[in-house]
């Protein structure tokens, strides 16, 4: 399995949008993608911006091309979702699951 790890920041005010956001539109509609396993969400409020990373995981890096492209590097960000973030990670990072929560 692959984990493919990405952060991305929004505003102290943006950040309850982005959330909602992740969880009824963006996370939700990955439940489609070939190989998709699910994800972990996490969020870490800060003092001027909240900071917001996810852990998606998918069966092969095949799997993993076919939703984000060739250059399966590059950060899928949604043009809903640019505009809650102040900011973000360009590019994910991928590693093999070597362990996972039973």
């Amino acid at each position: 399995m692959i984990s493919r790890y990405w952060r991305g920041w929004t505003t102290l005010a943006n950040a309850d949008a982005y959330e909602q956001l992740l969880r009824t539109e963006v996370l939700p509609g990955f439940h489609r993608i070939k190989g998709y396993k699910g994800a972990y969400l996490l969020r870490r409020d800060l003092e001027h911006e909240v900071e917001f990373a996810t852990i998606t995981f998918f069966d092969t890096m095949d799997d993993v091309r076919d939703f984000a492209g060739e250059r399966y590097e590059t950060a899928v960000v949604p043009p809903a979702a640019r505009k809650l973030l102040s900011h973000f990670d360009e590019t994910s990072l991928h590693y093999d699951t070597l362990l996972k929560p039973a």
